[in-house]
């Protein structure tokens, strides 16, 4: 098993015009690897990067992030919160972290205080 950062974890997911060494290293590296740990900071920061760098829609963020649940090759940590965050991700308008933070809380059973008016609409959540 080997884990990955981001940066890694971006390349061999999308394609990069500016870095095609990086992403034909990236995937190989991947695939001969078999299994792939993927850190639950790794998963928030690769939303980020999927949407600001790379402009994918997030129709488009959603069949990578799919991809990443459903592919038995990644090990994603917090699994049942990443599974929970794209679950309400996909129909509602906070922000894919927002939602994995939400996730998270709600495996402690703790309300998260937010000042986010977009994830205010999910449960379990509450102004301070």
């Amino acid at each position: 098993m080997i884990a990955v950062d981001t940066n890694v974890l971006v390349r061999a997911l999308v394609d990069d015009p500016g870095a095609p060494r990086q992403t034909a290293a990236a995937r190989a590296k991947l695939k001969r690897a078999g299994e792939v740990f993927v850190p639950q900071v790794v998963q928030a920061e690769t939303v980020w990067v999927l949407e600001a760098a790379h402009e994918l829609n997030k129709s488009q963020v959603i069949s990578v992030l799919e991809h990443l649940a459903e592919n038995s090759a990644f090990d994603l940590q917090g699994r049942a919160a990443f599974e929970a965050a794209l679950a309400e991700y996909r129909d509602g308008t906070a922000d894919f972290a927002d939602y994995l933070i939400l996730a998270e809380s709600r495996a402690r059973k703790a309300a998260l205080l937010t000042f986010d008016k977009r994830l205010l609409k999910a449960k379990d959540t509450e102004t301070p």
